[in-house]
């Protein structure tokens, strides 16, 4: 343990770094003695520890640090997002999948609001994401009761105060006006506690639903209430520009050097689609662009040569000699090279013109010769 040289990290960090808790939490757990460092009780964050110091928090030995993850969770109504509830609601936590590591949320959605939910595995990521420096702008649908007009918007363009607390100008859009409800998209970069609901109260408009649907560059998307999706870990790392070290496990974890490399099942994107705003998806490992195919295209859509089952049918070829005259039926095409005279015989009012005898006159069936 180091008490007066800087080496190491402080031990709220380390804490945060490990999954256990948040830097926040961590300094909590400091404050209320519930965290040794080599056997001895600590009761101030002010300390730096290396690997070789043996740091238990209610007497369990800390977690070895994993790599930062983040996952994309849509947020259902009716859930509060606290690790537990005093009125014994139930949590996010609870509805989680069973195979999920031990996560924290990033920010919060109150009881009746829904949508995209940040959650990952990492203190110092949880940190990044909610100071008001990181400017994410995080965009909701509002549905709101009342007639909505532009000139009702403009003071949340322009920032408000309400019940004696500023807030920031917002991005406010009027979608559509349905009946006694109008639908809003909302913009802001700041996450006060019931920010949007208190604001349109501040300006005589109720919300009845409200749906986060962005998170900085995180999108909603496609996903299902009650669904969770992990961003790949590249683009954790691309997008949060985490330090040295965690990009070190995170490299660690992500770029084996033995064993073949494997592809990834291809799956449903969770990010756009009707009505949803699309993101680009992310580059693959190389950095390289997909290499076009070659030989025909993959779609009809892609081909300007029609399909064999559309084209028109080819006429069909045209007897040899004179071209049949009106009212004479057209002679059928045929691969053989058989004599006229070896077709099928016409029957007595079969034809367009009446049967000739068999009396050998020329285009007739020879018959037997007269003694």
């Amino acid at each position: 343990m180091t008490k007066d040289t800087p080496q190491g990290d402080r031990i709220a960090k380390i804490i945060a770094r490990s999954g256990r808790a948040s830097r926040r939490e961590a300094e909590k757990l400091i404050a209320e003695g519930r965290v040794t460092v080599n056997g001895a009780q600590i009761d101030s964050p002010a300390l730096n520890v290396t690997p070789r110091d043996r740091i238990t928090v209610d007497g369990q030995p800390l977690a070895a640090a994993e790599p930062p993850r983040l996952w994309l969770y849509h947020k259902p109504a009716g859930l509060v997002t606290t690790t537990r509830d005093e009125q014994g609601r139930d949590t996010i936590f609870d509805k989680l999948p069973e195979d999920l590591p031990r996560v924290m949320s990033v920010g919060r959605l109150d009881l009746n609001s829904e949508g995209l939910l940040l959650l990952t595995n990492d203190g110092e990521v949880k940190r990044k994401l909610e100071l008001p420096s990181t400017g994410w702008l995080r965009k909701y649908r509002v549905r709101v009761n009342g007639k909505v007009t532009e000139e009702i918007l403009e003071p949340l363009r322009k920032g408000i105060t309400h019940e004696g607390v500023t807030y920031q100008p917002m991005i406010v859009s009027l979608d559509r006006q349905q009946g006694a409800n109008a639908w809003l998209t909302v913009g802001l970069r700041e996450g006060k506690n019931r920010e949007i609901r208190r604001a349109m109260e501040a300006i005589n408009l109720t919300v009845n639903r409200l749906i986060r649907t962005s998170y900085g560059p995180f999108l909603l998307g496609q996903l299902k209430p009650g669904e969770v999706e992990e961003v790949r870990r590249k683009v954790v790392r691309d997008q949060l520009g985490l330090d040295a070290e965690g990009m070190a496990a995170m490299e660690e974890e992500t770029e084996k050097p033995a064993g073949p490399r494997l592809r990834r099942k291809p799956r449903k994107s969770a990010f756009g689609g009707p009505g949803q705003p699309g993101r680009p998806k992310p580059a693959e490992d190389s950095g390289k662009p997909a290499r076009p195919r070659r030989g025909k295209p993959a779609s009809a859509e892609l081909s300007t040569r029609p399909d064999a089952s559309d084209r028109p049918a080819k006429p069909g070829r045209p007897a040899r000699g004179k071209p049949a005259g009106p009212g004479k039926p057209a002679r059928a095409a045929s691969g053989s090279d058989r004599p006229r005279g070896d077709g099928p015989k016409r029957g007595p009012g079969t034809g367009p013109r009446p049967a000739r005898k068999p009396d050998g006159k020329p285009g007739g069936r020879p018959g037997p010769k007269r003694s």
